[in-house]
């Protein structure tokens, strides 16, 4: 196969080389997997450069989501939830290469009229977006709903899952494209959140001005998303993409009586199953009915494993926005 492999950790994306590699041998318990497309995260370039939480001992190969064929079963498995031929998305460790190993708890069924491309992108950041708002903050139709950073993967997921809700949904991002792309996916509203007194513009859009009611909270705005959060609010606190996790002012929150949730998704596959499931039937729910689609960065084509580094260069300097997804040819195509 080919694959990216990391021998030794790089200074950057633009270090990463494609090579021929032996072809992943499985085990008793685990899939394999032609890769057709493959999701970037910013957790890979945390990784390549030794930065993450979770580093695989060296060497490794890079990539974490896709989507594609399975190409055989697990041998311990005597009735397999997948069958060789079926088309899957899922998450494993490996996954710019053109094959990947990964377990079934890892893995799910590309939605019946999606592409490997739509699909690729799915398993991190659509559920995350779900389980945050529907089952943290448990957003209803009355709901006002600040989505932060509302043009990346999981803003956009959020976008769509509060609006299939019925709530009224205030996206920020940082430029007037991403503003264009998360009026495209459903917001209602879209602010600049470089402008300054943006908080109050938020507060105007709301019922009587009282805030919003959910904030959705991927970066680390806690304190400042507290001016515009009504009394008795939720924010649903996911992760810290500024790279500063924040001290809270906790006056503010005891005196607006506000709840402050956190989610970490990956936990729940250990702490509660039975949820994954849930989560993941309630989305599919909502793709049967085209409540929640794709979100595929679209401005620009990545092709080959060799545009890997290029398109997590543009992530990483938030030139992007939504999934930025590589098609991964197979074959003889795949050295073309």
């Amino acid at each position: 196969m080919r694959g990216i492999q990391v021998k030794e950790y790089v200074k950057g994306p633009e270090d990463l080389k494609v090579t021929n590699l032996p072809d992943p041998v499985p085990t008793p318990d685990t899939y394999l997997i032609a890769v057709h497309a493959a999701a970037t995260n910013f957790f890979d370039l945390l990784q390549i450069r030794g930065k993450y939480q979770h580093q695989p001992p060296l060497p490794w190969i890079a990539g974490a989501e896709f989507a594609g064929v399975i190409l055989s079963t697990p041998s311990s498995k005597s009735n397999p939830k997948f069958k060789k031929g079926d088309r899957v998305f899922g998450s494993s460790q490996g996954a710019f290469a053109t094959q990947v190993c990964a377990r079934e708890e890892a893995l799910m069924p590309v939605p019946p009229g999606w592409g490997f491309l739509e699909a690729a992108g799915l398993m991190i950041t659509a559920t995350t977006g779900y389980a945050a708002l529907v089952h943290r903050a448990g957003v209803k139709a009355t709901d006002f709903v600040l989505v932060h950073a509302a043009a990346g993967g999981v803003g956009l997921a959020a976008v769509q899952v509060a609006k299939a809700f019925g709530a009224t949904v205030i996206a920020t991002a940082g430029s007037k494209r991403k503003l264009e792309v998360t009026k495209g996916f459903g917001a209602d509203y879209a602010i600049d959140y470089n402008k300054e007194g943006w908080t109050e513009e938020v507060k105007k859009l709301t019922s009587k001005g009282r805030g919003v009611d959910i904030v959705f909270d991927p970066v680390g705005m806690v304190n400042t998303s507290l001016k515009c959060t009504a009394w008795c609010g939720r924010i649903v606190i996911i992760g810290f993409t500024s790279g500063t996790i924040e001290k809270v002012a906790m006056n503010r929150v005891l005196l607006k009586n506000i709840s402050l949730v956190g989610l970490h998704w990956g936990s729940y596959s250990k702490e509660s199953p039975k949820m994954v499931e849930t989560v993941w039937q309630g989305l599919f729910d909502l793709m049967s009915v085209g409540r929640f689609k794709g979100t595929v960065y679209t401005d620009r084509h990545f092709c080959g494993l060799e545009s890997v580094g290029e398109a997590l260069g543009m992530l990483g300097r938030r030139e992007t926005w939504g999934k930025v997804v590589i098609s991964v040819p197979q074959g003889i195509e795949s050295k073309l």
